[in-house]
């Protein structure tokens, strides 16, 4: 029987986003996040939450709200997005097509390092099925000083699995993701198959410095297979 399994020398670590990349969670995300600042006074649409705040950890995108209101917003408000979001998962929720057979393929350690509070990720995770393939490495942006497109998640991520950051490869869907991990001298594949994704995203996510870019998590273990060995 042919070996689908796919080893590299050049990658000891594969680091997975989650939103977007794991679970096809970002559209639901974004109409929670715009429900709940519309209610605040803060008028923005779903498609505008996903322009500006895509990638961007829970902390800073308050803290650029915040900053255009003038003023803060209550203090339940995290609370109160946390509910809207979760409530949402329980019903809408997926996993990415694919990806349980993608992360199956790929015989290399791996984890993931989100933007999203750990109840958040652990709850995407668990409602897509993914959560006991991937537990304990699981690493949050509330773990570090600075979220993306700062390096501090991607290289936390590496130093908690003892990997070199040069020998770290990450998959990601997002600008600031890709920062990220080119700050932290990691190579990066960038996804653009999520439900969220418009057309051209694909091109940007290259143009931000993504290694190769693909739209089906069926590539993904050949992809590593093969810019791991060049």
């Amino acid at each position: 029987m042919q070996n689908t399994r796919h080893d590299t020398v050049r990658f000891d670590l594969v680091i997975f986003d989650c939103d977007g990349v794991l679970v096809d969670s970002e559209v639901i995300s974004c109409a929670a996040h715009a429900e709940m600042l519309n209610r605040h006074g803060y008028t923005i649409t779903p498609d505008q939450v996903l322009e500006r705040f895509l990638g961007v950890s829970d902390r800073e995108a308050r803290q650029t709200i915040e900053a255009e209101l003038g003023r803060a917003l209550p203090d339940d408000f995290d609370s109160q997005m946390k509910q809207a979001t979760l409530r949402r998962y329980a019903d809408e929720l997926r996993a990415i097509p694919r990806i349980d057979e993608a992360i199956a393929a790929i015989s290399l350690p791996k984890c993931v390092a989100s933007s999203g509070t750990p109840e958040k990720i652990r709850h995407g995770l668990t409602c897509a099925g993914l959560h006991d393939r991937l537990a304990p490495h699981i690493f949050s942006a509330s773990q570090v000083e600075r979220g993306k497109p700062a390096p501090d998640l991607f290289l936390f991520a590496a130093g908690q699995m003892r990997a070199a950051p040069a020998r770290c490869l990450v998959i990601e869907d997002s600008l600031p993701g890709i920062a990220a991990a080119v700050a932290a001298g990691m190579s990066v594949l960038g996804f653009h198959g999520g439900s969220h994704c418009r057309p051209g995203h694909g091109e940007r996510l290259r143009a931000a410095g993504a290694a190769a870019i693909f739209d089906d998590m069926r590539q993904l273990p050949g992809l590593i297979g093969r810019i791991g060995t060049n």
